[in-house]
């Protein structure tokens, strides 16, 4: 993919599913990547993955909830490779329940990660992003572009049992379209891909699984996830590849003019 080999990566949500894919193709596409999930055994997975493949990695492990945590990624980019030119952020989970039942704990929980997590990693890769464009135009340089990629989803549109979420991502997607016209004199390029169901932890069938993040049980009931299956146009699932092939784009230099773009990716689900 062009203009991605020499590129300085931060990746969230790097330790499974969307994230480590992405991680993973990054790397093989010759980007040096900062790797970040909440858990150190998968994050050191995605690390030895890449560098067995002869990629240049390095991760934090923590919550993108945490106070700091985009600074410290943004910085580490800085220090171990020079630059940011890509920030993907793709750190999330579900905690689903009907509205009348959810819990102000509940509801925080994935506005923290999603909305307020996503925010931070943006907000201090974009400083970096900024600051080194902004370089290059007082010296009278064309900055090279640069790209920023959230993570929405169908539930964006509304989805029940999943307040919650359908918030925080129809939410990202209006910090994606604020960070693009802000970035735009810059040449930094931000956009969101707004995936359908795609086959990863948090749609797999419950039962099927024993996947927790403290009281969030992840998955879907099997029951619903059939009768969801059953009316989509191409009944089936997304694969990981085929997820990351969207974002993968929007990282590189086929990408340099689609700015503050909606990527749906779901199989025309949400036109059905």
């Amino acid at each position: 993919m062009e203009g991605i080999a020499g590129r300085v990566a931060i990746v969230t949500g790097a330790g499974r599913g969307i994230g480590q894919g992405v991680a993973l193709a990054l790397a093989q596409e010759g980007a040096s990547v900062v790797v970040n999930d909440l858990d150190q055994k998968p994050l050191e997975e995605t690390i030895a993955q890449i560098e067995a493949m002869g990629g240049k990695a390095v991760g934090l492990a923590g919550s993108v909830t945490e106070t700091g945590i985009g600074e410290r990624l943004a910085a580490m980019a800085v220090e171990r490779f020079g630059d940011v030119h890509i920030t993907v952020a793709a750190a999330g989970y579900t905690w689903d329940g009907m509205t009348h039942r959810m819990s102000d704990e509940q509801w925080q929980g994935i506005i923290d990660v999603h909305l307020t997590g996503t925010f931070r990693v943006v907000r201090d890769a974009y400083k970096v992003m900024r600051d080194n464009a902004k370089a290059s135009l007082d010296g009278g340089r064309t900055p090279p572009p640069r790209h920023i990629v959230t993570v929405s989803s169908q539930s964006g549109f509304g989805n029940v049992g999943q307040v919650n979420y359908a918030a925080a991502k129809a939410g990202i997607v209006g910090l994606t379209r604020t960070v693009a016209l802000e970035g735009a004199a810059f040449n930094i390029l931000t956009n969101s891909v707004a995936f359908g169901m795609i086959d990863t932890r948090l749609t797999k069938a419950r039962e099927s699984q024993e996947e927790r993040l403290g009281e969030a049980v992840l998955g879907i009931p099997k029951a619903i996830r059939e009768k969801h299956m059953a009316d989509l146009p191409m009944k089936l699932v997304g694969t990981i590849a085929e997820a990351v092939g969207p974002i993968l784009f929007l990282t590189s230099d086929l990408a340099n003019f689609v700015s503050g773009a909606l990527l749906e990716v779901n199989g025309a689900a949400h036109i059905s």
